[in-house]
């Protein structure tokens, strides 16, 4: 697995995206299932894109007869990731809390599951870091098994931060519901712009890879 395909891992790990919903689950009647639920359905939702581009990727470069459409590609993801920055740092500022956080508040283990799966299939930073990182291990020409170990270390990394708030409420139970509220407060506050700057900056990063290759 590629540095490239680490920090996709890492950007989606460590989005309020990723961070804030996971750390919602906690807070629900049914602490433990709900988690669990979640990160499986989380998980499901960042391997889906990843594995499709893998297993597509060769074939259109077998159908394109080389790798010079992986730079267009590149390109367009990278734009699209430079718009959505923007995008998040002009409304960063007063924007209502949104529909799907009033939905975690009393989520059951089913619900949050749905919740997990939905927030990253669909939610358009996460889906286009996840194909780029499936684009990004395909183009290395892996072995079936590397590129199956490959999917399965990014998953595993990017949703590792929803696993740990699971792993802290069964170690430490009660004891780090306040950590956790803090936590969730401190990034409901000051997320929005960060992140806004990694996604502009991860953009600019794949335009200039793709720029580079054409």
């Amino acid at each position: 697995m590629t540095g490239e395909v680490v920090l996709f891992a890492l950007v989606i790990a460590l989005s309020p995206f990723t961070l804030i919903p996971a750390l919602f689950m906690q807070f629900t009647p049914r602490a433990h299932a709900t988690g669990g639920a979640f990160l499986a359905g989380w998980v499901a939702g960042v391997a889906v894109p990843v594995s499709v581009c893998v297993a597509l990727t060769p074939l259109v470069q077998r159908l394109e007869g080389g790798h010079s459409w992986t730079a267009w590609v590149r390109i367009g993801l990278g734009a699209l990731l430079v718009l959505l920055g923007i995008r998040q740092w002009l409304v960063r500022h007063g924007k209502a809390a949104p529909g799907w956080m009033r939905l975690l508040a009393d989520a059951t283990p089913p619900r949050a599951f749905r919740l997990g799966l939905l927030l990253s299939l669909l939610n358009p930073k996460i889906f286009l870091l996840s194909a780029a990182a499936g684009i990004a291990v395909a183009t290395e020409d892996p072995t079936p098994a590397g590129a199956v170990i490959a999917v399965a270390l990014f998953t595993a990394c990017a949703a590792a931060t929803v696993l740990l708030p699971v792993l802290l409420r069964l170690v430490f139970g009660e004891r780090v519901v306040g950590p956790l509220a803090r936590a969730r407060s401190l990034l409901e506050r000051n997320a929005a712009a960060v992140m806004a700057v990694v996604i502009a900056a991860i953009g600019l990063l794949l335009l200039a890879e793709g720029l580079a290759e054409v």
